[in-house]
């Protein structure tokens, strides 16, 4: 467990409260996932990560770094406009501190999106996936460590790590919206490379639709501390392990970007929804 972990996140909590910042909804934007979502609120505030307290700062270049603070849809929602990453050498608690504070911050829903692999034979990059759940295949958990017991349980139950509400809501908005968004499993992998042609047959075996590097450190915290989430994987590249095809970051991030539109206006009609 990070030493003085309590602390930190005290500390980190203050900070944003000492400028104002009381959200309804968080949001956590993905690789290559941010601009257009960012053009739909109205920002009040952006905050840098080094300038909080304790908080990580983002090493992906995909990834700005920033806290965003406005209102969106009548609705105060604080976004971190690019995430942090356990290959990227810090810590699980370090990965999913955010997720801590938003909750003591008094965030009510976490939207969660991410960049992953594509599965599934029958779906095509460039859809959206919709996670129903997920297999946890990173070599360590945030939750590893004395537990803070005031904030959850010991030994949290995830079940159901992604809230139904949520998630019906989801799919309700993309039929009307008539948005493929796909409905599977995601596999966390500790990356930062991506798969070889077994692990890709692996992953596709034990039933994965999707892999990624990302998104379950956040979702198993914020499950602990009762934060109701959601995640979206917008599905950037084809994982076939038959065919194998080489990709970079570039083409990732590109197809993300195209992608981003259909994102945007879920995750935006979401929170108009949300009470």
């Amino acid at each position: 467990m990070w030493k003085d972990y309590e602390q930190a996140i005290n500390e980190a909590t203050n900070y944003l409260r000492d400028k104002k910042i009381s959200p309804d909804i968080a949001v956590i934007l993905g690789t290559g996932l941010g601009n257009a979502f960012i053009d739909k609120i109205k920002v009040v505030q952006t905050i840098p990560y080094n300038q909080v307290p304790h908080f990580p700062v983002s090493t992906v270049a995909s990834h700005k770094g920033q806290w965003v603070y406005g209102t969106l849809n009548k609705k105060k929602v604080l976004v971190m406009q690019g995430r942090i990453h356990y290959y990227e050498g810090y810590s699980m608690q370090q990965v999913s501190l955010a997720v801590r504070v938003m909750k003591r911050l008094g965030v009510k829903y976490l939207l969660i999106s991410n960049a992953a692999g594509n599965l599934n034979e029958g779906w095509q990059k460039g859809e959206l996936m919709l996670l129903q759940d997920h297999i946890n295949l990173q070599p360590d958990n945030p939750l590893r460590g004395s537990n803070l017991a005031h904030e959850g349980p010991r030994f949290p139950d995830m079940s159901s790590p992604y809230s139904k509400l949520l998630n019906d809501k989801l799919i309700a908005i993309a039929s009307k919206q008539k948005v493929k968004l796909h409905q599977g499993v995601y596999a966390a992998v500790m990356g930062p490379n991506l798969e070889t042609r077994a692990e890709y047959r692996y992953l596709h075996t034990i039933g994965a639709d999707a892999v990624g590097m990302s998104t379950v450190p956040e979702v198993l915290v914020a499950n602990h501390c009762g934060l109701p989430c959601c995640a979206v994987s917008v599905l950037t590249n084809d994982a076939n392990y038959d065919k194998p095809r080489r990709v970079e970051l570039k083409e990732i991030i590109e197809v993300a970007g195209r992608s981003e539109k259909n994102l945007t206006e879920l995750y935006s009609e979401l929170i108009k929804q949300l009470k």
